[in-house]
C-alpha cells in the first residue's frame, strides 16, 4: 500500500501545484565564485546553502564581467552590446547607452500574462524602473554609502532623508522593501503570480558593514590569501564543484584601473598587488585581513536578509511555488579607489567614514579556483554561482548542473515557465532573435544546453566558448586556448598545440562581433546624441 499511497500523494501534489510559478531573482554585486558556503566558502550563508541543499547549483554559470552589462543581459536576454549597454568596436555603447525600443525587459513580457513585477535594490539599467514594466521599485542609487538612503528613489521618486538619519543599512533596507512588496501582494494581489527582482549592492565596495557582523570574522583571515585560496579549493573539490587545478597567483596583475591618489588616501597598509602574504608587514596583514572580514560580513548579512525574504514567502504561502534564482553580476573585484565621502584613516574600518575595496589579494581568493577578477573575461571575472530552488517544480535536492549557461538565459527560462511566448515585434518594431536559451530542461536534470557559443567583450578583454574550449585574451594580449573540461583555472594554453582550433574560435568570435556591430549600427540613431559610448571614470568604477 505504501508505494500506492506515495504515488497518489505525488499525483495530487502535481495536480495542486499552479502551472505558473512566482519568480524571485536575487543578484549579488561583486560576489566571488567561492564566496558562499555551498561553493566552498567559510562565510556563514545558511539560507543560500539551504536553497542549494534543496535545489540545484550550476557549476558553469556566467555573467558579462561587469555590473551594468550583466544587468541589461539578465533582464533582456541579449548580450549587452546588442542593446547598446556595452561598447563595440567603432560603435560605442556602455554605461550611458540606451536600449532600443524593442529591447524590452522581462516584466514587460510577463505583464500580459497577469504577472505583477517588483524591484528592490540596485538598478543600473537605462531608463526609469516603472517604465520597464515594474509595478513597484526601490532604486538604490546611493551606492557609495551603505549607511544612508540619500539619493535613492522609490517608484522613481527621490526619497526624502531626515537630517538626523540613523539606523539605516542598505542591505537590510533592500530586504525591508522586498518584504513590504510581498506583503502587499499577498493582501491585494494574491490571485496573480509575481516576479520579484532583488539586486543587492553587497558586497560591492565601499566595504561597509555592521560592527556586529564584522566582529564574527575579524580574526578569521590573518593566515592570508594563499591559505584562504587553498582551503576553499579543497572544499570545492569535496563538494564536486571542480576538478581543476588552482589558478596561479599573478603578482603583476593589480587593479584594472590605476588610481595613485587613492593609494595615498588609504595609507601605507594598502597593497595593490597580490604579493606573498609573508612579505607584508604585520600592520599590512591586519589591514588586509580586516578588509576581507568586512567583505565576509557583507555576504553574511546579505544571506541573513535573504532568509527574511524566504520567511515572508513561507508566511504568505508562496514558497512552494516560487522559483528562487540567485547569482552575481560579476566576479570579485580587484579595484582600489576612493570616491563619494572619501576615506578617514582614523575611522573604524567598515564604517561610513571609510572607503575601502577588497583589492587583488583577497579578490583572488574570492574567485577561487579561477583566474583574474571583475572586468576581465577570464573565468574569475565571469563565473558566478547560480542556485535554483523551486519545491513545487524541481525534484532535485542538492544536485549539480554542469552545463555552461549565462545570464542571457534567465529571460527565456522564466518565459517558458510562465507559459509566455515573446511577441515578434514591439509597437511595430521587429524584435531580433535573442541569444539566450531556456534552462528549464537543465533545471530538471543534468543535461547540456546546446548552443553555438558563448561570447564576451568588455574593455577590450575578449573571449568565446564553444563546447569545452575557450579562447580568451586580455586587452593587448594574444589569444590563448583552454580546455575547460580539465582546466577552468586557465593555466595550460593549447593555442600552439591546436592552432586550427584556436583559429576556428577566433574567426567565430569575429563573426559574432561583426553581427553585433551590424545590429547596433541599425539602431544607432536611437541613441541620445553625445551619450552612446560615453564611459567616464565614474561609470567605469561601478
Amino acid at each position: 500500500m505504501r508505494p500506492l499511497l506515495a504515488l497518489l500523494f505525488a499525483t495530487l501534489t502535481a495536480l495542486a501545484a499552479p502551472s505558473r510559478p512566482n519568480v524571485v531573482l536575487i543578484l549579488a554585486d561583486d560576489l566571488g565564485y567561492s564566496d558562499l558556503g555551498c561553493y566552498g566558502s567559510e562565510i556563514a550563508t545558511p539560507n543560500l546553502d539551504g536553497l542549494a541543499k534543496n535545489g540545484v547549483r550550476f557549476t558553469q554559470f556566467y555573467n558579462t564581467a561587469r555590473c551594468w552589462p550583466s544587468r541589461a543581459a539578465l533582464l533582456s536576454g541579449y548580450y549587452a552590446q546588442q542593446v547598446h549597454r556595452d561598447a563595440l568596436p567603432g560603435i560605442g555603447g556602455g554605461g550611458q547607452g540606451v536600449r532600443q525600443s524593442w529591447a524590452r525587459l522581462l516584466p514587460d513580457f510577463l505583464k500580459p500574462a497577469g504577472y505583477r513585477s517588483y524591484h528592490s535594490g540596485k538598478w543600473h539599467i537605462d531608463g526609469p524602473v516603472l517604465a520597464s514594466g515594474f509595478d513597484r521599485s526601490l532604486d538604490m542609487r546611493n551606492q557609495g554609502n551603505f549607511f544612508s538612503a540619500k539619493g535613492n528613489s522609490i517608484d522613481d521618486v527621490a526619497v526624502k532623508v531626515p537630517a538626523d538619519e540613523k539606523g539605516y543599512y542598505a542591505t537590510i533596507a533592500t530586504a525591508d522593501h522586498a518584504i513590504d512588496c510581498l506583503k502587499d501582494h499577498a493582501a491585494n494581489h494574491a490571485d496573480k503570480p509575481f516576479f520579484h527582482y532583488v539586486p543587492f549592492i553587497a558586497p560591492h565596495f565601499p566595504l561597509h558593514a555592521l560592527p556586529e557582523d564584522i566582529a564574527k570574522y575579524r580574526d578569521k583571515y590573518l593566515a592570508g590569501w594563499e591559505a584562504l585560496r587553498a582551503s576553499r579549493h579543497a572544499r570545492q573539490k569535496e563538494l564536486g564543484l571542480t576538478n581543476t587545478t588552482l589558478s596561479a597567483v599573478e603578482p603583476e596583475v593589480g587593479p584594472p584601473y590605476a588610481f595613485p591618489v587613492a593609494m595615498e588616501k588609504l595609507g601605507p597598509n594598502e597593497v595593490n598587488r597580490p604579493l606573498p602574504w609573508d612579505s607584508l608587514t604585520a600592520e599590512q596583514r591586519r589591514f588586509q585581513a580586516t578588509k576581507m572580514a568586512i567583505h565576509a560580513a557583507m555576504v553574511d548579512r546579505m544571506d541573513a536578509e535573504i532568509g527574511r525574504i524566504i520567511a515572508q514567502l513561507k508566511t504568505m504561502g508562496a514558497y512552494e511555488n516560487t522559483l528562487i534564482l540567485f547569482a552575481s553580476d560579476n566576479g570579485a573585484s580587484a579595484e582600489i579607489m576612493v570616491r563619494d565621502g572619501g576615506h578617514d584613516q582614523q575611522a573604524a574600518m567598515g564604517s561610513a567614514a571609510t572607503y575601502l575595496c577588497l583589492g587583488p589579494g583577497f579578490s583572488n581568493a574570492a574567485n577561487t579556483p579561477h583566474r583574474r577578477h571583475k572586468t576581465w573575461v577570464h573565468e574569475g571575472g565571469i563565473s558566478t554561482p547560480l542556485i535554483a530552488h523551486w519545491p513545487a517544480g524541481l525534484a532535485a535536492k542538492g544536485e549539480l548542473r554542469r552545463t555552461p549557461a549565462h545570464v542571457i538565459d534567465v529571460v527565456p527560462t522564466v518565459l517558458e515557465l510562465a507559459g509566455v511566448t515573446k511577441p515578434a515585434d514591439w509597437k511595430g518594431q521587429p524584435i531580433p532573435a535573442a541569444p539566450g536559451k531556456s534552462l528549464v530542461a537543465a533545471l530538471k536534470s543534468d543535461v547540456t544546453v546546446e548552443r553555438p557559443s558563448l561570447w564576451w567583450l568588455h574593455e577590450q578583454n575578449k573571449a568565446i566558448r564553444v563546447g569545452d574550449f575557450k579562447l580568451v585574451a586580455a586587452k593587448g594580449d594574444a589569444w590563448a586556448l583552454y580546455d575547460l573540461s580539465t582546466d577552468r583555472a586557465e593555466q595550460f594554453d593549447l593555442s600552439a598545440k591546436m592552432p586550427e582550433k584556436a583559429k576556428e574560435l577566433a574567426d567565430l568570435w569575429q563573426k559574432q562581433t561583426d553581427e553585433h556591430v551590424a545590429l547596433a549600427k541599425l539602431t544607432l540613431a536611437e541613441q541620445p546624441k553625445g551619450k552612446a559610448g560615453k564611459n567616464n571614470a565614474k561609470k567605469k568604477a561601478k
